[in-house]
């Protein structure tokens, strides 16, 4: 199923091809689903991709294909969105929190220890006067601790580059958990987690970084990821 934004997004793609047989441009998409931001559209796009209603060309710059219609059918035409002025790489978080924009007066105030960033452990982050509101139904049994996200290396995960995560305060993760690893105490490190014999995996979600693996005892587990929280400006 679509969101109203999502299939809104859709039936103004099909509808705009079918009536001029061009490109819409990325403000006429922004403009016409009220979105103020550039982000709000990649994810809208990543979403209806994800979902099987557009497929991204690899052999075109910048294009996309419709293959459904908002009704869920098949697209009964060949035409080719070209003028997207930015590619949406960015698929929807399955299953985490995300909260998008304003929310509401239900809230908690949660410590907001900086940025997590390479090289930087997160004590030395830490900020007792700085805290965040955040929506009390994200948070679970424990404590939580707040991070903004600096870099790409777990875009493909949907977490961009001035997010903020919402921590679960552990030393417990299983493989494939989203964790806040500190290596050797020095380097604070936002990525997936990968036991094997002997050794630890950290995972990025962007095919253009790296695996790194350390020995198990050269790696902490200071929490694991429980939310996102995405501000549009």
């Amino acid at each position: 199923m679509l969101t109203p934004k999502q299939r809104e997004l859709l039936v103004f793609l099909t509808e705009y091809l079918e009536t001029r047989e061009v490109s819409p441009s990325f403000d006429e998409m922004r403009e016409a689903v009220g979105l103020a931001s550039k982000s709000g559209i990649h994810r809208l796009v990543s979403a209806l991709e994800e979902r099987g209603y557009i497929r991204r060309l690899a052999n075109r710059a910048r294009a996309i294909e419709i293959l459904k219609t908002a009704n869920n059918l098949p697209y009964g035409h060949e035409n080719i969105i070209s003028d997207i002025s930015e590619e949406a790489n960015m698929a929807e978080m399955q299953g985490d929190n995300v909260i998008e924009g304003n929310f509401g007066s239900r809230t908690i105030q949660l410590p907001l220890l900086g940025r997590i960033a390479a090289g930087t452990p997160i004590e030395a982050l830490s900020d007792p006067s700085s805290h965040m509101a955040v929506p009390a139904d994200m948070l679970g049994q424990g404590e939580h601790f707040a991070l903004e996200i600096v870099g790409d290396s777990m875009i493909e995960a949907g977490i961009h580059d001035g997010d903020t995560v919402i921590i679960k305060r552990t030393e417990q993760a299983i493989n494939g958990d989203i964790v806040v690893a500190l290596i050797d105490q020095q380097e604070a490190t936002l990525k997936t987690l990968r036991k094997e014999p002997g050794r630890v995996g950290l995972v990025p979600a962007n095919r253009n970084y790296e695996t790194r693996y350390f020995e198990t005892d050269k790696v902490r587990i200071q929490g694991k990821l429980t939310g996102l929280i995405r501000r549009y400006r």
